[in-house]
């Protein structure tokens, strides 16, 4: 699996999460990753503590986005774009892995996927201002 459809499988179970009960999320996420084409034990592994991780830092996640988006409630963004969001700050924040060029990027090209027309736009929108105040808390 290549680091994009990995990140698109991590995507599509953080969007499945809007849909269930926290009590459900454990069973949902084994639920959807049998559906994929028999990932690898490593694969398994990554995808299932990166989710994981994606969920342990869900409210600092979406106090970040809250900031950037002033105005707007979390609650009334199209559930794919707030799913994008979610990961890609994630990503510029607790994965040193992924530079911020690329964790946007890729966001960019899931909202040209998966998302409506605007969702490109409004994605790089609100992640130009999450970068800027990361540069500004590091300043």
């Amino acid at each position: 699996m290549t680091r994009r459809e990995i990140r698109e499988h991590i995507f599509l179970m953080l969007f499945r999460k809007e849909f269930h009960k926290a009590e459900e999320l454990n069973e949902q996420m084994e639920l959807y990753i049998s559906e994929i084409k028999e990932p690898t034990v490593e694969e398994y592994s990554y995808l299932t503590n990166r989710f994981q991780k994606v969920i342990d830092n869900l409210e600092s996640i979406d106090q970040i986005l809250s900031e950037a988006v002033s105005g707007w409630k979390l609650h009334r963004m199209g559930k794919v774009e707030l799913a994008i969001l979610r990961l890609a700050v994630y990503e510029l924040y607790f994965d040193e892995e992924i530079p911020d060029k690329v964790a946007i990027n890729e966001a960019i090209e899931m909202g040209k996927i998966f998302g409506g027309d605007e969702a490109p736009g409004f994605i790089n929108g609100v992640l130009a201002k999450v970068v800027q105040g990361k540069k500004s808390q590091s300043n």
